[in-house]
Formats: C-alpha cells, sequence, structure tokens
C-alpha cells in the first residue's frame, strides 16, 4: 500500500459523506493483552446508533511505521478513521506524527492549547509550570481542527484533506475518549451523515437458569428473528443474551418495532427473563424487593463476598440489602450465623444443611425477610470425589421456608463463584415473581 503525502490544508467547503468508517485502536498495551480494548467497543455502539457501520475495527501497537501502515490502509478503504491513543507526553506517544505525515502535515506549537494545559494543571492543584514533556501534547498537525478536551490534556485532532477524506484522533483513556467524542467528534460525524441515513439499534433481553440450546424450542417461528429484526444468542456466565437487532428499519419506526420484538421475546421465553438492556440480575431483584418491602441478608463461603458485592454495587441498595457475613471457615459459619457444630462434622460444609442453616442464621441474625446462604468448592484444588471442585450449595430462606439448589458448576474459580452468586439471586427473583417469600 502506497500512501500519497497529502498537500492541501483546507478541507473541502462542504463535508463528504460517511456511511462507513474505520476504527483503529493504538498501544503496545492492547497487542499485549495488558489492556482491554473497550475504547473500540464503545465507538462502534455509538456508531451504530447513528447509523454508521464500522467497516473494521483494528489494533495497532505504538510504532510509527505500523500506525502509518494501518491508517494508510484504512484511509485507502472507507475514506474516514476514528483513531485512539498515542497522544500523550511520552516518547512512545507517535500517533500525531505519524498521521500527519499521511497528510503531508507539519506540527506546530499551539500556544492557545499549551495555555489552556497550564490552567488545567494549576487547578488540580499542582504548583509551578507542566513538565517540559508536555509540550508535546500541543504540538498540532497544521490545518486541523482542534477537538477541545475538557477531561484531560491530550486534545484531539481532526484531519481532513480536499477530498473529504478524514481522520479523528482521540486520546486513549476512556474516561477522556468518551467525553470527546459526546462534545467534539460526534457533532461532526452527524454532518456528514448520508440523507436518510437509517440508524442500527439493538435490544436485548437477557434471560438465566436456560440453556442456549432450548431457547430455539421456546421462540418457535421467532428464532430466527421477527420481521426485519435479526435475533444473536450471546451466552455469557450471566445466562444468555437476545438480542434483536435492527438495520433497515427508518429512524422514526425503528423504537416501536424493537419493542414490540422483545415482547415476543419476554412472552415465548417466559420465566428465564430477568431484564433488558444492561441491567443486572442483581438490580432486578432489588426493584422487586422493594415493591414488595422485602429485605435480605446473606451468609457466604465459597463467593467470598462477592454476592454482597453485586447487591452493594446497585446504588440505593441499602434500602433492601442489611448486611452479611463472609462465613470462610467452618468456626466463622459456627460463630456468625449459628450453624451447628454437630451438621459440619456429619455432613460437612458443602452441603444442603449447612447452605440452608447458613441462610436461616443470616435472615435471623440480621433480621432481613430474605437470608440467602452460599457454600461450595470453587477450586482449583480443594475437591474430592465426593465433593468435586464446581460442586455449589445455594439456600433462599423466606420465612423460615428455603428453597435449595445444589449442582456441579463449570469454569474456572471465578465463573465457578460467580455463577453461585447469579443462581442465589434467581432464586429471589422467582420466589419474589411467584409471590413466594412475601
Amino acid at each position: 500500500m502506497h500512501v500519497a503525502p497529502l498537500v492541501c490544508l483546507q478541507p473541502p467547503s462542504t463535508p463528504a459523506r460517511v456511511a462507513s468508517l474505520d476504527i483503529v485502536t493504538i498501544g503496545d498495551e492492547l497487542l499485549l493483552g495488558l489492556t482491554i480494548d473497550t475504547n473500540g467497543a464503545f465507538l462502534a455502539r455509538e456508531l451504530a446508533h447513528m447509523g454508521v457501520a464500522v467497516g473494521r475495527r483494528t489494533s495497532v501497537g505504538d510504532s510509527a511505521n505500523d500506525i502509518v501502515q494501518v491508517v494508510g490502509d484504512a484511509l485507502d478503504r472507507s475514506g474516514a478513521v476514528i483513531t485512539t491513543g498515542g497522544l500523550g507526553p511520552t516518547a512512545d506517544d507517535l500517533t500525531k506524527p505519524a498521521i500527519a505525515g499521511i497528510f503531508g502535515r507539519e506540527l506546530y506549537f499551539d500556544e492557545a492549547q499549551w495555555e489552556r494545559l497550564r490552567e488545567l494543571w494549576r487547578s488540580r492543584g499542582r504548583k509551578g509550570e507542566p513538565p517540559e514533556a508536555n509540550k508535546q501534547q500541543v504540538m498540532l498537525p497544521r490545518g486541523c481542527t482542534v477537538l477541545v478536551n475538557r477531561h484531560g490534556s491530550a486534545p484531539g485532532i481532526f484531519l481532513e484533506d480536499d477530498r473529504g477524506r478524514w481522520v479523528a484522533m482521540l486520546p486513549g483513556v476512556p474516561r477522556e475518549m468518551r467525553g470527546l467524542w459526546a462534545e467534539e467528534l460526534a457533532p461532526l460525524v452527524r454532518q456528514r451523515l448520508p440523507a436518510g441515513t437509517t440508524p442500527i439499534r439493538s435490544i436485548t433481553v437477557r434471560t438465566t437458569g436456560i440453556a442456549e440450546s432450548a431457547l430455539p424450542e421456546r421462540l418457535g417461528d421467532a428464532a430466527r428473528g421477527i420481521g426485519s429484526l435479526s435475533l444473536a444468542y450471546l451466552p455469557g456466565q450471566e445466562g444468555v443474551d437476545l438480542r434483536l437487532t435492527s438495520h433497515t428499519i427508518p429512524a422514526s419506526d425503528v423504537d416501536a418495532a424493537l419493542r414490540a420484538g422483545a415482547d415476543v421475546l419476554r412472552i415465548r421465553v417466559g420465566t428465564p427473563v430477568y431484564a433488558e438492556g444492561s441491567m443486572d440480575l442483581a438490580e432486578a431483584v432489588l426493584v422487586l424487593c422493594r415493591k414488595a418491602g422485602i429485605t435480605l441478608a446473606v451468609a457466604e463461603s465459597c463467593t467470598g463476598g462477592l454476592l454482597g458485592a453485586r447487591i452493594t454495587a446497585v446504588p440505593g441498595s441499602s434500602d433492601v440489602f442489611l448486611g452479611g457475613a463472609i462465613t470462610y471457615a467452618n468456626d466463622a459459619k459456627v460463630a456468625m450465623v449459628g450453624v451447628p457444630t454437630e451438621m459440619l462434622a456429619r455432613v460437612g460444609a458443602v452441603s444442603r444443611e449447612v447452605a440452608e442453616a447458613m441462610a436461616r442464621g443470616a435472615r435471623e441474625r440480621l433480621g432481613a425477610s430474605i437470608g440467602i446462604g452460599i457454600t461450595g468448592v470453587a477450586g482449583p484444588g480443594g475437591g474430592s470425589p465426593e465433593k468435586p471442585v464446581g460442586l455449589v450449595w445455594v439456600s433462599v430462606d423466606a420465612g423460615g421456608e428455603p428453597v435449595s439448589i445444589g449442582g456441579q458448576m463449570i469454569g474456572d474459580r471465578q465463573e465457578i463463584r460467580f455463577r453461585a452468586t447469579q443462581t442465589a439471586l434467581d432464586i429471589v427473583r422467582r420466589r419474589l415473581e411467584s409471590g413466594a417469600g412475601t
């Protein structure tokens, strides 16, 4: 691929329309697997919502030659590119000079941006002047549009040639990147949308406690989609998400079509559906508890506080969640939630009886409506032929009436622990939806 340098510093008087573009995320840490590329995923979602298709998403390391090659290829293919990363003050931040070279632009020191950076430095309570290295961040390509960064020190950059081809450079820090997208770049992209652009919109229906292979039978003729809405099955440790997507329905009608499609999925799948969108099962349970005036308490062994953490990660959970005990050792189970010593000796910590005693103890000692007990072998060691790694018992006690589930959970240690909390929350959800325990 040969990238011809561009010499025109002026963009076209009428912005070129863009129906698709490429995303290039830059940084050695992405290629080494040390950082997950959340920036590319975020931008892809935002662009789809506008109706802009992403032709390719590519990650490249901190090499000027590699950046030139990848961004140049993307420009040749789509004519529009968004990059993230490589705008910092250190020697490995090479995005600007590499892309400026593609456009035949020299870099200059931007006094206005330097003064803005100095003000930011002082506003954070720092004395003196910013380090000399920060001046690299305000070396900008001539003829660029500055994307003002109100969330950090590195300004974004928008470069466009006389044919309407453009590259937008955003910082790699996710918080800064998202702010610059919303405040600066998204309006520029909207100006370049073709007339009548159809948004790509989705709605997700979340299920748990049902196998992916069992869903098509329940869905019947909706198993492959509903009308022009395509259907994707997305299994994970939470369960199976069902995502309906529209590529062709006009913006004026798409929300109603997705709503109707989601209602069909809810009706046909039934009880395993617990939420829509990105709502976690813990939040769904809290909503049900509030409606019923229910409070929760937990006693956790193998999950080590993960269930309590999931519940308290939801803002406002204190009106439902009273607290819990991490009863990892047998002595803690006895002292904190009253599991009988004789029971532990007779059936062992990983058993229905102990899970039920933990749930009952949590409920009674904290004065909650519902107590939850979890005990198991999360691994990778500690298993036995009788109680292998992955064996978990979960009990939910509402008013002295326990519902308990035990079984083998798949995955590594973290997956087993998460699946145990998901099982516990799902038992609570189903009891509340059925009217039990209220």
